[in-house]
C-alpha cells in the first residue's frame, strides 16, 4: 500500500496534512497503541526536520507498507550543485563531528549541505547521471561506525553517540536511509510494526 503523496514545505505548509496521513494510515491498517504513536512520532520528526531546512523548500511525503514494515518517505529536489556536492562528500569522509548536532541535524545536512557541516558518515558512492556522484547513508551503519569510533576513542565519538541515544528516531525507527541522486535527496524511515 502507498498513501497519497503530500506536498510539505519548510515554511510549514502541509505539515498538518502529513500528520493526518499518518493517523489515517494507522486507522486503515488497524495500528493501535504504541504502533500508531510510533507512526505519528516518526512523521513529526520527519516534518520537524523539514521545517528546519533553510529557505523555502518543498518536499513530497508519503507512507508505504509491505509485510508490516512501514516506510515513511520524504523526497526533496535540492539546489545542490557540483560544488555543494563536493563539499558534502568531502565532509562525509572527514571523520569529524563539529557543526551538526543530533541525528536529525545530521540527516538534515544531506538536504542542505554547508561547508562547515562535517558528519560521521559511512556512505556508498556510485557514479550517477552526468558524472555526478550518487550517495546513500544508513542510520544502522552510522550506529555501527560510532561504536567502532568509541572503541578507538576518537574525538567527538562520545558526543555523537550521546546525541544518537537521545534521538527519538534512533529509538523508534529500525533504520533511516538517505540517498542523493542528482539533485533529489530522499529520506526513508523504516519501522516494522508487530
Amino acid at each position: 500500500m502507498k498513501t497519497d503523496v503530500i506536498t510539505i514545505s519548510s515554511n510549514g505548509a502541509g505539515m498538518g496534512a502529513a500528520l493526518q496521513q499518518a493517523e489515517k494510515t494507522a486507522v486503515y491498517k488497524n495500528l493501535t497503541g504504541k504502533n500508531a504513536l510510533h507512526l505519528r512520532l516518526l512523521t513529526e520528526e520527519m516534518t520537524g526536520m523539514m521545517r528546519s531546512i533553510a529557505g523555502n523548500v518543498e518536499g513530497k511525503y508519503w507512507i508505504e507498507d509491505e509485510d508490516g514494515t512501514y516506510q515513511l518517505h520524504l523526497k526533496v529536489h535540492t539546489s545542490m550543485d557540483e560544488e555543494k556536492r563536493e563539499k558534502l562528500l568531502s565532509a562525509s569522509t572527514s571523520g569529524k563531528n563539529e557543526a551538526t548536532k543530533g541525528i536529525m541535524g545530521k540527516i538534515r545536512a544531506f538536504f542542505e549541505p554547508a561547508e562547515d557541516n562535517p558528519l560521521y558518515v559511512t556512505s556508498m558512492m556510485t557514479d550517477g547521471p552526468e558524472g555526478l556522484t550518487d550517495m546513500s547513508w544508513s542510520m544502522y551503519s552510522y550506529r555501527e561506525q560510532l561504536e567502532r569510533y568509541l572503541e578507538e576513542k576518537r574525538d567527538g565519538a562520545a558526543e555523537a553517540w550521546d546525541e544518537l541515544e537521545k534521538s527519538v528516531v534512533s529509538h523508534v525507527a529500525d533504520d533511516v536511509k538517505v540517498s542523493i541522486r542528482g539533485r533529489d535527496v530522499e529520506m526513508v524511515i523504516y519501522k516494522k510494526m508487530a
